[in-house]
């Protein structure tokens, strides 16, 4: 169960108590989910009861103890505690919620993170003929088209903005196309709908969804906004288009980046090695796996279903889960938050690969070892991982090999 999806259980639980006559309130938006903080328990906390005593008109604690009542008995939720004033804290059934997540990203493919959150909304962005500007529009192009919205970019020098065309390319006032942008419409496989009650920005007005609950829309007219990141120090050009991508995008964009040959060295200190090497790897280890004579099977990635998920593996389907709360981060356009969107993806895509990376080797059997169902689960646990690191990468403009 990801963040997004336990956001929208706790909201079904708030629906639940109103329908009950629990509680007379109105369902917020969106229910703010996180990890424990200190004095926490549990896998989640949320402060919903808090958020919701006051037009309750009850105590913070009674609400909790309404919504722990129909929180626990939510699919994929092994119990709830109420800690200080009346957080809810939200263990998770860690197999389970591993084999769902599992599930869904080899359902979604590389449109995994995708949504609607943005559908009808168009930026309207303006940027100087500068080398990290247009790369950067170009990153947060995808990644606004991914959430089901568009950009409008045109140079300052022009006064005649023009629309991103249907066919996902954007195009400046002269008519010359940018590089080309991955549409929702462009990737291969799965279904592109997640749940929409992304947080984005706070003009958003909430309307009632297909399932009691409610989602923020926007207007589809946003003000333009100037695109004015740290200029690249020198011409990008002689890296190569994916290693330029890389330099101009993973830095933030108020810092300076580097161009120099770093981002080419097949080393673990390059980042970008990293991020193709981990997604080549979850390739080569299906083509092993096949020559054992086993394929990848979502299941109990600890062994045995009634055992716990081992810690480094947990870490790594924390980041799967965390990964299309990162893309929605660009429903905050203009502000700074949004336009950091493409260099947010690229941080997030190092820490999953260097997690998949101790995935790796024990996800094949050793010796005499027969492939077992925890095999079957890890490769298809790593094949996820490599699934979700090509979808990002795809998203600032950069290839996955998988062979490297």
């Amino acid at each position: 169960m990801t963040p997004v999806e336990l956001s929208r259980t706790v909201l079904h639980a708030v629906r639940r108590a109103v329908d009950a006559g629990e509680l007379s309130v109105a369902v917020p938006a969106h229910a703010v989910v996180a990890p424990p903080g200190p004095g926490g328990a549990g896998d989640y906390a949320t402060n919903i009861a808090l958020q919701l005593a006051r037009p309750a008109g009850q105590p913070a604690l009674r609400v909790a103890e309404v919504l722990r009542t129909h929180l626990a008995c939510a699919e994929g939720v092994t119990g709830v505690e109420i800690t200080g004033p009346g957080f809810l804290n939200i263990s998770l059934d860690q197999q389970a919620a591993a084999t769902a997540l599992v599930q869904r990203i080899r359902r979604d493919g590389m449109r995994y993170g995708h949504g609607d959150s943005l559908a009808g909304q168009v930026y309207e962005v303006r940027l100087p003929f500068e080398v990290r500007a247009e790369v950067l529009a170009d990153a947060l192009s995808r990644i606004v088209a991914s959430q089901g919205g568009r950009v409008s970019a045109h140079h300052l020098a022009s006064q005649t903005p023009r629309l991103a065309p249907q066919d996902g390319r954007v195009s400046t006032p002269h008519g010359e196309p940018h590089r080309e942008i991955r549409t929702p419409a462009d990737q291969p496989g799965g279904d592109t709908r997640t749940p929409a009650d992304q947080p984005g920005g706070d003009t958003r007005t909430p309307h009632p969804d297909s399932d009691g609950s409610t989602r923020p829309t926007r207007s589809p007219e946003a003000a333009p906004f100037e695109l004015r990141p740290h200029p690249a120090p020198e011409d990008p050009t002689p890296l190569g288009l994916d290693a330029a991508c890389w330099a101009l995008l993973h830095p933030a964009p108020h810092d300076r980046p580097r161009i120099t040959a770093d981002h080419l060295v097949q080393r673990e200190s390059n980042p970008l090695f990293r991020v193709r090497y981990a997604h080549a790897r979850t390739r080569a280890l299906g083509r092993n796996a096949a020559d054992l004579g086993f394929t990848a099977e979502p299941g109990g990635v600890g062994g045995q279903q009634e055992l716990p998920v081992p810690l480094p593996l947990l870490s790594l389907l924390s980041l799967l889960a965390d990964y299309p709360r990162v893309l929605a981060t660009v429903a905050a356009l203009p502000r700074a938050e949004g336009v950091a969107a493409p260099s947010r993806l690229a941080r997030h895509l190092v820490a999953l690969a260097d997690a998949t990376l101790l995935l790796l080797p024990v996800v094949l059997p050793l010796g005499e070892e027969k492939p077992s169902a925890a095999h079957r689960a890890r490769l298809a646990l790593a094949e996820a991982a490599g699934t979700v690191l090509a979808g990002g990468l795809s998203l600032l403009g950069i290839d996955a090999p998988d062979h490297l």
